[in-house]
């Protein structure tokens, strides 16, 4: 067999060969993406057309076309109310993230003594978050991260309280007082799903060029100056990424993706929660098409 596959890769061009390993390469993703994303996706959206019952004798697919789309938007009481919570929550919670990635990254970027020590205890929430870790059924670790989220929230609620009486007596609106409080409010959640993005910042700042800021140096820029003019456009690519990451993380799990599951293998009604499933992914979609397209005008390539 090896000296068959040797004998045909003779035979052909050096382009040709280039091509064929590439394929080859490729092929274990093409294949898991064609069985394990395209096919569900298809059959998703057929069920999300269909009523579906299932039996001893199997699952029983009937096609009633887009009422079960109209069933989630105008008859479940709970859709549209936890998805604009959902949307909302990430209109507020992406920029919170993206800023205190950024400026967390720019800090553990600098040298000082516990350095690594202190990048592992950000990206620690990260690592608390996996599969394995967020699957444990001890009771009394689920309490105490229950009862460290109530004392959490409590303190956070005296501090947002006392910071938005300060900054209504300075005359600051409303607008800008709100999502300052809630900022706050959202501290324990915004310091959780950093980890990533931090991680995706340092490696960004540590790939900037030193000759950069040693020539600032000499022009007299001061380190703020050199952080506007040369840290923020060389990994403005990387809020980009972010920024895109952010919506899709805060997307996967939310109250949202509770309802859907809930309503497939819990009411055991699959096209509704189909339908629930594909108004959630076109929300998803238009919103990250949005944001894109407004924040990669911004985006500054070196070239």
């Amino acid at each position: 067999m090896k000296s068959i596959l040797k004998l045909g890769m003779k035979q052909r061009t050096y382009a040709e060969q280039k091509s064929l390993w590439g394929f080859l390469f490729v092929l274990p993703w093409l294949l898991g993406f064609i069985f394990f994303f395209i096919i569900p996706f298809i059959s998703s959206f057929r069920y999300s057309l269909s009523a579906i019952e299932a039996s001893s004798e199997g699952m029983k697919i009937d096609f009633v076309g887009f009422s079960n789309y109209t069933e989630a938007l105008t008859v479940n009481t709970s859709f549209n109310r936890i998805l604009t919570e959902s949307i909302l929550n990430m209109v507020v919670n992406v920029p919170l993230i993206v800023i205190f990635s950024l400026f967390l990254a720019v800090l553990l970027n600098q040298k000082f003594f516990g350095r690594a020590i202190a990048r592992s205890i950000f990206f620690l929430p990260v690592i608390l978050a996996s599969g394995v870790i967020m699957t444990l059924e001890s009771s009394s670790l689920i309490q105490a991260v229950n009862d460290q989220n109530a004392g959490s929230g409590i303190l956070s609620g005296l501090g947002s309280y006392e910071l938005a009486s300060m900054m209504m007596n300075a005359g600051v609106s409303e607008t800008i007082t709100d999502y300052l409080t809630g900022a706050v409010d959202r501290i324990y959640q915004v310091v959780s799903q950093s980890g990533v993005q931090i991680l995706i910042f340092l490696a960004g700042i540590q790939s900037i060029s030193p000759q950069l800021y040693e020539a600032s140096k000499m022009e007299g820029a001061t380190g703020y100056e050199a952080f506007w003019k040369i840290t923020f456009p060389m990994v403005s690519p990387l809020i980009l990424v972010n920024m895109i990451y952010t919506i899709i993380d805060s997307f996967a799990r939310n109250d949202m993706t509770e309802l859907i599951r809930e309503t497939g293998f819990t009411t055991f009604n699959f096209g509704l929660s189909s339908a629930m499933a594909w108004l959630y992914f076109v929300a998803i979609m238009i919103i990250l098409l949005v944001s894109s397209y407004l924040v990669s005008k911004r985006v500054f390539y070196q070239e």
